[in-house]
């Protein structure tokens, strides 16, 4: 009789979205205990330092996250609250850290291999064989820290 009473403590239309809350706050409690039984040295010492400063951001988001919840449910806006400003601020690490991960696989130009396409494209076939090199050609054939290009004599 007793949970009779509770259950009609609350409408009938928000049964649904509390027993979907409950099960989020034990699958976070699930991983919190996950993350708890690992020493956090032992877990840092395996990551390199953007893998680690990722965990550090992702636990630092998580906490005020939760304590954002936490602020809901005890009926204070935490929109007027300074965990507001400091999620923020992590936001803007997170940003950061994305951006350098994104530089890092960034395709990078092969200056040797650039200048190869560039003369390979100035050869003119023709004037080869006239004994006159494309001035383009013998301009990207001598760029400098680049070897000149020795021509090979002709065999009879």
């Amino acid at each position: 009789m007793a949970e009779e009473m509770e259950v009609e403590d609350y409408p009938t239309e928000i049964e649904e979205q509390l027993t979907g809350f409950e099960s989020s706050v034990g699958s976070v409690s699930e991983m919190l205990k996950q993350m708890m039984a690992v020493p956090r040295s032992d877990l840092s010492q395996k990551l390199d330092p953007l893998e680690q400063a990722k965990l550090d951001l992702m636990s630092a988001y998580t906490l005020n996250s939760l304590f954002w919840m936490y602020l809901v449910t005890q009926g204070v806006n935490p929109r007027e609250h300074s965990v507001k400003q400091e999620l923020e601020r992590i936001r803007t690490y997170m940003n950061r850290v994305k951006d350098i991960t994104d530089r890092k696989k960034a395709a990078r130009l092969n200056k040797g291999a650039a200048s190869r396409f560039v003369r390979n494209a100035l050869y003119d076939a023709e004037e080869r064989e006239s004994g006159k090199a494309a001035p383009a050609a013998k301009k990207a054939a001598h760029t400098p820290g680049r070897a000149p290009q020795l021509k090979r004599p002709k065999k009879r």
